[in-house]
């Protein structure tokens, strides 16, 4: 009996020698799946929760930071040729409510000529500057558009004659001329408009003529010459203002 009892319980314990060592094993595989488990769902929400960042944007910087003294920006010599007897010499500036951006300037005058009669003159010349902006493009490219609209207004100038729009070379990055005649105050005046751009900057130009008591309308020519004497002027203050 005593010998059955000690080879039971030899038995028994080795019996339970292996039931342990796989509850073991059981319970450690179990734990080390749920943990990489876990690991792996954490890194992937982190991962998909992530921002993505937003590219930036960027546009090319507008080549000129400020603009002339606009009624000086054409040269005292060349208002006086164009506009011989101007009421203000050095011209009348235009109001503006940023002249960082816009800015204008005229001149006109009547020149008796006695018997022969009178010549009535007027020159005015605008600047207008755009800035690069990261949703509305560079300062070349919203000057380019801006020009664009500048010439198709004076090519639908009411009650225009004779419209013709020709491109002005030598004139900053592009311009175009646009000359015609019109019929204002019983007389026929004569026209030459110059829209430029250079750079970020477009400028606008106009020159016109009357002849009055008796005298000849100026011809096509002398205000054309004019105005484009005067647009080379314009364009070119812009770079030595910038300098």
């Amino acid at each position: 009996m005593q010998r059955s009892a000690s080879r039971l319980s030899r038995i028994l314990a080795c019996a339970a020698v292996p039931v342990m060592l796989v509850a073991a094993g059981c319970s450690s595989g179990s734990d080390s799946g749920d943990k990489g488990s876990g690991s792996s769902d954490g890194a992937s929400k982190s991962a998909s929760a992530a921002p993505k960042p937003t590219p930036t944007k960027t546009v090319e910087a507008a080549r000129f930071a400020k603009l002339p003294d606009v009624c000086k920006s054409v040269s005292a010599k060349t208002t006086a040729s164009l506009v011989p007897k101007a009421k203000a010499k050095n011209g009348t500036t235009a109001e503006s409510s940023d002249a960082g951006s816009r800015g204008g300037c005229s001149w006109n005058g009547l020149e008796d000529k006695g018997v022969k009669g009178s010549q009535y003159r007027w020159l005015d010349v605008s600047f207008y500057r755009y800035e690069s902006d990261a949703t509305l493009g560079s300062g070349q490219e919203r000057a380019a558009d801006n020009f664009a609209k500048e010439l198709a207004k004076v090519q639908g100038t009411q009650g225009a004659k004779n419209l013709k729009t020709m491109t002005a070379g030598g004139v900053g990055d592009e311009a175009n001329t646009v000359t015609y005649q019109l019929r204002k105050t019983d007389e026929d005046f004569t026209y030459a408009s110059v829209v430029a751009r250079t750079g970020n900057v477009v400028v606008l130009l106009s020159y016109n003529g009357a002849g009055y008591a008796g005298a000849d309308a100026p011809s096509a020519k002398s205000i054309t010459d004019g105005a484009l004497k005067a647009a080379k002027e314009a364009v070119a203050a812009v770079a030595v203002a910038n300098k």
